[in-house]
């Protein structure tokens, strides 16, 4: 599989299993100095490669790019290993975040991968401006990131990776939902 299908298919993933709505999230994979990215508003079921759109490291956005394109550059800018960013609105991650602390885990996995989670606090007004700095300066140094009332970002050397620490991320926080509807958080 070439790395933009693989793109189409992880961003399609996120849909079917509930990470996303039809229409929201954004996905970019690194090839050289090409940044291929989600279409602003496009559809993760009907999504193909012929509508990704590309990018480039130098921070040039492709007409009708995601309005999160600059911040997946900027995430890329920041670290050269990355390869792949996911944006997802996992319902139990941003209900769980939505005091503005940063998540930590109770469940084993959860805390084998990402014992502590960032949540970033950028208001509604100010979020194109200031997220793509905000954001990737946190994941400069850690897997994941979540955004206070918005959602997930992963960001990894390869697009699985991403969407294993996207889904690890949300089955986590539905864990500690769970375990706190039964008292034992």
């Amino acid at each position: 599989m070439n790395i933009k299908q693989d793109l189409v298919q992880h961003y399609h993933w996120l849909r079917q299993y509930g990470l996303n709505d039809s229409h929201s999230g954004n996905a970019s994979v690194r090839d050289g100095d090409t940044i291929w990215v989600t279409p602003t508003g496009c559809c993760a079921d009907t999504l193909t490669e012929a509508d990704l759109i590309a990018c480039h490291i130098n921070g040039e956005t492709g007409e009708g790019a995601s309005l999160d394109a600059p911040l997946h550059i900027a995430v890329y800018q920041k670290n050269s290993a990355t390869r792949a960013v996911l944006h997802s609105h996992g319902p139990y991650c941003v209900a769980l975040t939505l005091d503005g602390k940063d998540f930590s885990p109770v469940d084993f996995e959860g805390q084998y991968y990402f014992p502590h989670v960032p949540v970033l606090n950028i208001t509604y007004q100010d979020y194109l401006a200031d997220s793509p700095a905000m954001v990737a300066n946190t994941l400069a140094h850690s897997r994941l990131a979540i955004v206070k009332g918005h959602g997930i970002y992963a960001q990894a050397e390869s697009i699985n990776l991403a969407y294993k620490w996207s889904c690890s991320l949300e089955q986590s926080a539905k864990t500690a939902l769970l375990a706190m509807q039964a008292g034992r958080c």
